[in-house]
């Protein structure tokens, strides 16, 4: 009975082996294994679009006489999720280099939120002075209006990267990829005769950037698609300062104001 049973231990373990060995061969051998879209990356010119999650917000310099109370910040930014989509044009240089354009349309909101008020009140109680002798007018007891502005923006944005890659593992590839943007803001209000008096925040029009990429390219039987991490970041003062005859309750409190955006972006090519 003893050796019977040994017997049958011993062909069940030599039965398991030859199916764990079996069952590593079939997940992880090379040979048999098919490549999909083998040329692709040997185009010289590919095209493509992308969809993307966003999110962008501000980075900040307050003026320490309006928009500081000690160590206290009176501005405050609020950043929510948005979307965007847009086109890939691609151009081959060499076996791991690769110039990328992708031109995008970003859908932003941002809320401003300023608590100045109590501050600036108490170092001009009988209002601003202006040049003319005059004053601004006092608020005393602002509305949400005046507290809480909601920021919204339109980008039209085209950067230019370089992307370096390693080679392929199996159908996939990772890179990263970096460059600069050029940025539209559609929804600028650059132009605008009222500013925050008259609830409009304005910002420039005309930004530029720079932009950094990482992502893993997936190859398909008809497609490649990319999911990609990017962050963007502006390099340009977007602030519009309010009339000289306007409280400084609003833009004089920042001195500088610059976008950053952090995308998901998938790819599809």
């Amino acid at each position: 009975m003893k050796q019977r049973f040994i017997k049958i231990l011993s062909f069940a373990v030599l039965l398991s082996s030859n199916f764990n060995a079996q069952t590593f061969n079939n997940l992880f051998r090379t040979k048999d294994r098919p490549d999909n879209l083998e040329d692709f990356d040997l185009q010289k010119f590919s095209w493509g679009f992308f969809l993307a999650g966003n999110n962008f917000d501000y980075k900040m310099v307050l003026n320490p006489t309006y928009g500081m109370d000690g160590n206290q910040s009176l501005v405050e930014s609020k950043s929510t999720y948005s979307f965007g989509a847009g086109l890939i044009g691609k151009m081959r240089l060499n076996e791991f280099l690769d110039l990328r354009i992708e031109p995008g349309l970003h859908f932003v909101q941002r809320d401003l939120t300023f608590k100045t008020f109590d501050h600036i009140n108490e170092l001009y109680p009988g209002g601003f002075p202006l040049p003319d002798g005059s004053s601004t007018t006092v608020i005393t007891e602002p509305t949400d209006v005046d507290i809480k502005k909601i920021v919204k923006s339109t980008y039209v944005d085209i950067p230019i990267m370089l992307e370096i890659h390693g080679d392929r593992w199996y159908n996939s590839r990772p890179y990263a990829a970096a460059g600069i943007n050029y940025l539209v803001n559609l929804q600028s209000n650059q132009t605008s005769e009222n500013d925050n008096q008259l609830n409009t925040f304005r910002s420039t029009t005309h930004n530029f950037g720079w932009s950094a990429e990482l992502g893993i390219q997936f190859y398909f039987n008809r497609f490649k698609l990319t999911p990609a991490i990017r962050g963007t970041f502006f390099t340009n003062n977007e602030i519009v300062q309010d009339k000289s005859t306007t409280s400084p309750y609003w833009t004089p409190a920042i001195s500088m104001l610059q976008s950053r955006a952090f995308m998901f972006v998938l790819k599809f090519e």
